[in-house]
């Protein structure tokens, strides 16, 4: 099969990149490239920002009910061509086919967000704030907005976090998508552009990390979204701010559970399964960790070790598969070497999952569950992110030690209790350090009108994605103050002055 050169996405049209760099893209099931998208030159995206300047001229003057009408489209549009997009995910990302259609689907969540903004972007009024004086708050569009997007999520984030709630605020976007995963996100651009958009408001480029900074930097850039690494988050977030940009990183995690004596274990276990392989672990709310109470460890362990053995390892396309392959070859020994080091840090192996194959797809990058139990806090196998099919099980004697542990970890992105004691799952919602809570639930991400919450170095901002937040980012406030004078103070020479007092 011949390789694909894809194209970057710019005033409705996909543009031939001059450039001679290219990002491979794989099949992760089979292993074959697929395609290759370009890595686009400083002077290209310059020339981008400058189209979605231009857009964004037009577009901000656009009645917000008359801009939502296309985003009803771009959601009925998604639904259309559901099995079409979730193909695409699958096969350019490793996922399973069931997680990849959940991909789809929350980027039709964030799209219906979006197409609330006419009741979200009301403002606020006090009539007689002083007497003759009254005052009212508007949200206002402020202009062309980056977002920069992760691999791992190439509908969800870029067109379910960014680009639509961006958009019916009445901005622009230019969104660097992940040049391993791209296809998927210029796949919905076209949906966008047959939905009516105007040319220039949504753009979609892929470079390298030199030709970022002309995001970074640019003056025509007002903000930016970005998901992503820690370390890269935080430069973004520091170095956009120089510039006297808006930001918000969403960034690495490393989220925990704690399994107390009375929880019910079938259930727990059958939850943590879950939240620990779905999307082979590669999403920033997987369950990578448990805390499990001693006296019910070795129980918990046995089950979560049958349930692991259950999963089908196979193609993502495949409708039977339950753990697909992991995005990349360079990844799956990324992750294969954190398993050697947990292990050569004094883990204990109970479920290896290196050297996994399946029959006909020889090729593809594929890693089986693992499960290394006794992970202590001083390893890092336990503290940072592997963001793969790995599950660490650390002990601790009570809830007191195992809050502890959990807090003691820099990341705070999400944070589940398995219990059924009311008391001790009040205590832990108020002294969890994870910005999402879970009781019970061991993937406690909100749905769309709740924001993403991540805190500690999960999160760089003010204001989160999603929500309330979310429309608050990409809009400015200004508050009017006005006065009409009577017939008597009209033809009085006296200024009257309003300084804001009662």
């Amino acid at each position: 099969m011949p390789i694909k050169t894809l194209q970057y996405f710019t005033n409705n049209k996909f543009v031939t990149s001059t450039t001679d760099k290219f990002y491979p893209v794989f099949n992760p099931s089979t292993g074959e490239q697929i395609a290759r998208m370009p890595r686009c030159t400083s002077a290209e995206v310059a020339a981008v920002i400058d189209n979605a300047h231009e857009a964004y001229k037009k577009w901000s003057a656009v009645p917000v009910i008359k801009r939502v009408q296309i985003l009803y489209k771009v959601r009925d549009l998604l639904i259309e061509h559901m099995d079409e997009l979730t193909t695409i995910c699958a096969t350019e990302h490793g996922k399973n086919w069931e997680e990849s259609k959940g991909d789809i689907l929350k980027a039709k969540e964030g799209t219906e967000l979006a197409c609330n903004m006419p009741s979200l972007l009301q403002g606020e009024s006090l009539m007689d704030a002083s007497t003759g004086y009254d005052t009212v708050l508007y949200r206002e569009s402020m202009g062309v907005f980056a977002g920069i997007a992760p691999f791992n999520f190439p509908a969800m984030i870029p067109m379910g976090w960014m680009a639509p709630v961006c958009i019916a605020c009445g901005n622009a976007i230019v969104l660097k998508v992940a040049g391993a995963t791209p296809m998927t996100s210029l796949r919905i651009a076209e949906l966008y552009r047959e939905a009516g958009l105007p040319d220039g408001v949504l753009n979609i480029v892929s470079c390298d990390r030199n030709d970022t900074q002309e995001l970074i930097s640019n003056p025509k850039i007002v903000g930016i979204s970005f998901v992503g690494s820690t370390t890269v988050g935080r430069y973004i977030y520091e170095t956009a701010a120089k510039y006297g940009k808006r930001v918000q990183c969403l960034c690495e995690a490393k989220n925990h559970a704690l399994v107390l004596e009375d929880a019910a274990i079938d259930r727990t276990a059958a939850g943590i399964i879950n939240a620990a392989y779905g999307c082979a672990g590669e999403r920033c709310m997987a369950l990578p960790v448990v805390v499990a109470q001693e006296s019910i460890a070795d129980a918990l362990v046995d089950k979560l070790v049958a349930l692991a053995k259950k999963i089908k390892v196979g193609p993502a396309y495949d409708k039977e598969t339950g753990l697909g392959p992991v995005y990349s070859t360079e990844h799956k020994k990324s992750v294969e070497e954190c398993i050697a080091k947990g292990i050569e840090e004094g883990a204990k192996v109970v479920l290896d999952g290196r050297g996994a194959v399946v029959k006909g797809y020889e090729g593809g990058f594929y890693l089986a569950p693992t499960i290394l139990d006794n992970v202590t806090p001083d390893m890092s196998v336990g503290q940072r992110e592997i963001f793969g099919p790995v599950l660490c099980v650390k002990r601790v004697k009570d809830f007191d030690e195992g809050l502890a542990v959990m807090n003691a970890n820099p990341f705070a992105n999400g944070s589940v209790i398995y219990t059924q004691s009311g008391y001790y799952a009040r205590e832990f919602v108020r002294n969890t350090h994870g910005g999402m809570v879970g009781v019970n639930v061991g993937i406690p991400v909100p749905v769309g009108f709740f924001s993403f919450t991540g805190h500690k170095y999960s999160f760089f901002g003010d204001l989160h994605c999603l929500g309330r937040d979310s429309f608050k980012f990409f809009t400015d406030s200004k508050t009017v103050t006005t006065h009409w004078f009577d017939e008597h103070e009209a033809k009085s020479t006296k200024v009257s002055t309003w300084d804001g007092t009662i």
